[in-house]
């Protein structure tokens, strides 16, 4: 790394080094607008009213099991500067060839060819957010993600309905 880098940025990753991201599972993620900004509307009588590009937001959420067979989605709500939602993964539904490798910790397959594993949350994440920055910024230019995004492994069903309650109540507490 060259010396004026050095211990400016983050390296090392804030995931779970022992889990498996494409594992069974529930996940609750968050994502943020770069430098928080107010893209997706306002919050108004404890109600969120989204903007055009939060309506987006909801719409390409919705869409992800259209385009990836293997994930349900829990509770979710736009927020004025980020977003909430579970993602629920069934991996026993992917359709795993001979060529494609056990999933790992790892994001990428084959770090020579730099391919994404098929089938991880990290992946999810990455084809929304790339999918609303197309869309949003045709309505405004400006608009851009806080690099990653917040993950939390869901461990049982006491916690998935903690989780679910509160993004269900995140508007009133704006």
């Amino acid at each position: 790394m060259p010396e004026k880098f050095r211990g400016k940025y983050r390296t090392t990753s804030i995931r779970k080094p022992d889990w498996d991201y494409g594992s069974s599972g529930a996940y609750f993620t968050t994502i943020c607008t770069k430098e928080r900004e107010r893209f997706f509307g306002r919050v108004q009588n404890r109600k969120m009213e989204r903007s055009e590009i939060g309506n987006l937001v909801q719409k390409f959420w919705a869409e992800i099991p259209n385009h990836f067979s293997f994930v349900e989605l829990g509770e979710s709500v736009v927020m004025p500067d980020h977003f909430h939602g579970i993602v629920i993964i069934n991996n026993s539904t992917i359709n795993q060839s001979a060529e494609m490798p056990k999933l790992g910790i790892s994001t990428i397959a084959d770090k020579k060819r730099d391919k994404w594993k098929p089938g991880i949350l990290g992946v999810i994440i990455n084809q929304f957010k790339r999918i609303c920055t197309i869309h949003a910024r045709k309505i405004d230019p400006g608009f851009a993600w806080q690099s990653g995004y917040y993950d939390h492994i869901i461990r049982n069903e006491s916690e998935f309905y903690r989780i679910s309650e509160y993004i269900r109540r995140n508007p009133e507490k704006e």
